[in-house]
């Protein structure tokens, strides 16, 4: 059991019913917090992610919301405060990929990784910050007014090429976490960022799943392993907490290295 380091606080976590965004969802339930699973597609995964954290002591509650969708995401979080009385921590978690060559990819393949990556991120942490000025600081619970953790990854500085919609959804994180960061730190609002490398989830299964295509992704990972999303989830809630009280504006690589750029290491 980890240490309750999150008690009494209440966490939205979107895209939280697979994935990373699931390894966040539980390793902040098991640090005490209550949390809001929020899902677009399959409910009943969502519904076991609640009953682990339920499982945990926490509360939690499954709200279906697409994040794109500014009514929807009002809703969402009218729907957590009703039920928990306020937000503590927003995760940002929700993104896709709709892959193309940059020549042949479509307004809409742009267009919708853009909303659900990018102009998402921008209204659920709207809702994050208009709560916790409406709340303000409660020092039992902790000592910043609200954190906001974005999940980014290291293609917010690694170009990827045909993935243009994904890589440029993942820069403009960088900065909007950064200027929120910048515009809310005296209201003692923290927003951070979490920039993934390869984790083993269903969003990159192609790259993992066989042993040849493992071998390959190991040529671009120092450390000589692929993530889980066990591994976000530990510095999820370590953002989350008051041990991280002086960290804001930061994008943290959990990445194995791969932003060192194995390719180069024998000298290029």
């Amino acid at each position: 059991m980890s240490e309750i380091k999150l008690k009494k606080q209440t966490a939205i976590v979107t895209g939280a019913n697979s994935g990373i965004g699931e390894g966040v969802a539980i390793a902040l339930g098991e640090a005490g917090a209550n949390v809001v699973v929020n899902y677009v597609i399959n409910p009943d995964a969502a519904n076991d992610v609640v009953q682990k954290i339920k499982s945990f002591g926490p509360d939690a509650i499954a709200i279906k919301a697409d994040v794109s969708k500014e009514g929807e995401v009002i809703n969402m979080f009218q729907q957590a405060i009703k039920q928990f009385g306020t937000v503590d921590i927003l995760v940002n978690n929700a993104g896709l990929q709709r892959d193309a060559k940059f020549h042949e990819m479509t307004l809409a393949q742009w267009q919708f990784v853009i909303d659900i990556n990018l102009t998402g991120q921008f209204l659920c942490a709207r809702e994050a910050i208009k709560e916790f000025l409406r709340r303000g600081i409660v020092p039992e619970r902790s000592v910043a007014c609200g954190k906001i953790i974005c999940m980014s990854s290291v293609h917010q500085i690694i170009p990827w090429a045909g993935h243009a919609n994904y890589a440029s959804s993942k820069g403009g994180i960088k900065m909007l976490m950064q200027t929120i960061a910048q515009e809310y730190g005296r209201q003692k609002i923290r927003v951070n960022s979490i920039c993934p490398g390869a984790i083993k989830t269903p969003i990159n299964t192609a790259a993992w799943d066989t042993p040849q295509a493992y071998n390959n992704l190991m040529e671009l990972i120092p450390y000589n392993r692929i993530g889980v999303p066990e591994d976000i989830g530990k510095l999820a809630v370590f953002l989350a907490s008051d041990d991280s009280d002086y960290i804001t504006g930061a994008s943290i690589f959990i990445d194995g290295g791969m932003t060192l750029f194995e390719g180069f290491a024998t000298g290029g």
